[in-house]
């Protein structure tokens, strides 16, 4: 059944998008995922979920504020980088501090600032609420990340198969 699902989950294409944090000792650290969603324009939310085995879960429950960063299709290297366990830090060039101080990648296609609004357990992942602060996007077309079937997938940014 696992195999079975796993392989029915992978024919929804999704995003890509960096989750940010600071952490206690001011470093920006950053966790890859595709579980993304918006949830609710009044209030503002969205939401997310992380693998109760990552080494990023303590991080984000000790944390009120992080940022989602949707990537763009140059993005690939970074994707890959904080998908990976390890230290998930982000280098003081790949990003800028938002006015909520929040991290925000450069090149990204949107960030949205937000708080941790709420917090569930479901499963095996915990689900993050955020409540989106502040949202900010890019005007210049670019292609976005995409993940299809286990694999980055691509379009360009006028939506059409490449």
């Amino acid at each position: 059944m696992h195999f079975e699902l796993r392989n029915a989950f992978g024919n929804f294409g999704t995003g890509v998008v960096v989750i940010a944090i600071r952490d206690a000792a001011g470093n920006a650290r950053g966790v890859t995922i595709n579980s993304f969603s918006s949830v609710s324009l009044e209030p503002a939310l969205l939401s997310w979920c992380l693998d109760n085995k990552s080494d990023m879960l303590e991080a984000f429950k000790q944390s009120q504020r992080f940022s989602v960063n949707v990537l763009a299709a140059t993005q690939q290297e970074l994707s890959n980088r904080l998908a990976q366990p390890g230290d998930h830090l982000i280098a003081p060039e790949e990003y800028q501090i938002g006015a909520h101080d929040t991290v925000l990648l450069q090149g990204a296609l949107a960030h949205f600032e937000c708080h941790c609004h709420d917090t569930l357990q479901v499963g095996d992942h915990l689900m993050f609420i955020g409540g989106i602060d502040v949202a900010h996007f890019c005007d210049e077309k670019r292609d976005p990340l995409l993940y299809f079937r286990g694999n980055y997938a691509a379009i360009d940014a006028k939506g059409a198969a490449k």
